[in-house]
């Protein structure tokens, strides 16, 4: 993955001018023999007895540059079916770093330890690709070049590693758009300014804001710093203040100001503690009972944990492989009773299957989640509001893993247990949404190519799916009436068919949803439905419906 900031990508060379050249031995004994040949031509010479041809042994003619090309492809092909048929067994004698004039050596070579671990050629090519991604990964480099050359005349059978970089000219960058989302007839402005390498440790701050007239605001300050030396895992840390309006569909606001510190960051495994001051307040005075009880300041300490791997062949239409998802949080890591205390846990599994024909290819996906409080009488006490499972939205479910939110068909949080509002006159009161502490999700999509061709080049291609959800209660001793057939009777569900536009910034997908089945408090409306997952610096969000999208990057 080439640094966004980078005219041209880095690479690892592999022609013996620029990159890995074979040992010096192997090219003096080649230089040897034709050393020899020479000399054996011109003892055959001599037997002429030519007083004429001394000048031309001792000054023979400089083979053609023809020639020299044809020895040089020569050695080449001898190298490449070493490679493909036997292993060439090589060290690494030094790694050289050239063109950090600001990012300190150890930075660099903290990405480079797996070189000197290796034992064959065939093997060092490979870690030296995987260490020129990791460096264009660190965000600080307009271009990574790792060449692999001969190691020192006397040790045979080394090589040396030559790391050259280009540091990026101007530290700064920024971003900023502009959206609207028809369903929540809201709009929001985003922004975020980045500043790498300030230290020269790698590091990586940005400020970002997020203001939106009716929903969701947002007002964040971070820093990143790589992976070290004495350190396993990237750290990283982050401010925010977050103010989420849910009045519409829950009669409350939410407000948090907190901390979160990124502990473990890999491939496979995320660990991240979190404080957070949160407030919830009700200005419309009309919440539900069990909303009014949770009102008020709330201290948050939590521990969460991630862990995740994905084996599909592609994150956005995926056509074959699996994933899975497991999310741990524990909250309440503070000696006040008061804070809120609770243990969450999500599952997500995916499984592709391809089918033959037209890219066809089936995905399959169960996600479940469950919240439970902690503590002291923890059976008689409710789960904390903002942790509960909530349902609903144009999210589509099919390819993302965030763990049971989404079931098309239904509104934003519109679906699953709900309580009468405060009730003001002679009419039947309103309905808040209160969430549940078990939700269970599950879908079956297929995919296929159309059958037009300018369709297939552009990456356009339709599918048929079918999904069903439910949440329950099982807080305030609720669970001791909670049956699962009952709870998959009672499930939602509903299928549909859609048509999915990717493009290089956002991927619309507009789907055809039938409700089968629904309650009375539920929002779900058959009808076209149309979902956007907008793509930033390699990173998917999956948003509602979106326009008016712009970017501006003035410091590049």
């Amino acid at each position: 993955m080439a640094n966004p900031d980078s005219g041209s990508p880095g690479s690892v060379s592999e022609t013996p001018n620029d990159a890995y050249r074979p040992p010096r031995r192997i090219e003096e004994e080649e230089e040897e023999e034709e050393g020899e040949d020479e000399v054996d031509e011109s003892d055959d010479d001599d037997g002429d007895g030519g007083e004429d041809d001394e000048p031309e042994r001792r000054a023979p003619q400089p083979r053609s540059q023809e020639d020299r090309l044809r020895a040089h492809r020569a050695r080449l092909n001898n190298l490449s079916s070493k490679l493909s048929s036997e292993t060439v067994p090589i060290r690494v004698h030094d790694v050289l770093i050239k063109g950090n004039s600001k990012t300190r050596d150890w930075v660099i070579e903290a990405e480079l330890d797996d070189l000197k671990k290796v034992a064959s050629l065939q093997e060092l090519l490979q870690v030296a690709s995987v260490a020129n991604f990791r460096l264009q990964q660190l965000g600080i480099f307009q271009s990574v070049n790792i060449v692999l050359d001969s190691g020192p005349k006397e040790l045979p059978g080394t090589a040396n590693v030559i790391v050259n970089v280009v540091e990026a000219t101007n530290p700064l960058s920024g971003e900023i758009g502009y959206y609207t989302k028809p369903e929540a007839r809201s709009s929001t402005l985003e922004g975020v300014l980045k500043l790498k390498n300030l230290l020269g440790f790698g590091d990586l701050w940005d400020g970002s804001f997020a203001y939106g007239w009716n929903q969701t605001s947002e007002l964040s300050a971070g820093v990143y710093l790589p992976r070290m030396k004495s350190l396993l895992a990237p750290l990283s840390a982050r401010v925010f203040l977050v103010s989420q309006d849910w009045l519409k569909y829950s009669s409350y606001n939410e407000q948090s100001l907190g901390l979160s510190l990124g502990l473990v960051s890999t491939r496979n495994h995320d660990l991240a503690y979190n404080l957070t001051w949160r407030t919830l307040t009700d200005p419309s005075q009309m919440s539900a009972r069990s909303i009014r009880r949770q009102l008020g300041h709330n201290l948050i300490s939590s521990l969460k944990y991630s862990f995740r791997f994905d084996r599909r062949n592609s994150p956005i239409r995926p056509t074959r492989g699996y994933a899975f998802l497991s999310t741990t949080q524990i909250g309440g890591l503070t000696p006040d009773p008061r804070s809120a205390r609770f243990l969450r846990q999500e599952l997500d599994l995916r499984y592709a299957l391809p089918l033959g024909f037209y890219r066809a290819a089936i995905n399959i996906g169960i996600s479940g989640g469950v919240v439970f409080p902690w503590g002291c009488g923890f059976l008689q006490k409710p789960s904390p509001l903002p942790e509960r499972f909530f349902m609903g939205g144009n999210t589509s479910p099919f390819y993302s893993l965030g763990g049971p939110t989404s079931l098309l068909g239904f509104r934003t949080r519109g679906m699953g247990p709900t309580e009468p509002r405060r009730q003001t006159g002679n009419d039947d009161p309103e309905r808040d949404y209160v969430g549940g502490d078990l939700a269970v999700t599950t879908f079956a999509d297929l995919s296929f190519d159309l059958p037009f061709s300018w369709c297939q080049k552009s990456g356009i291609y339709g599918h048929v799916f079918a999904c069903a959800g439910n949440l329950a209660k099982l807080t305030q001793n609720e669970f001791r009436n909670f049956s699962f057939q009952n709870f998959l009777k009672s499930c939602r569900s509903s299928v549909g068919a859609g048509i999915v536009v990717p493009t290089s910034i956002v991927r619309v997908e507009v789907n055809y949803c039938y409700v089968l089945k629904q309650y009375d408090f539920d929002r779900g409306k058959t009808g076209l439905r149309k979902g956007n997952r907008i793509r930033r610096s390699g990173i998917l969000a999956d948003v509602l419906p979106r326009v008016r999208f712009f970017r501006w990057c003035p410091f590049n």
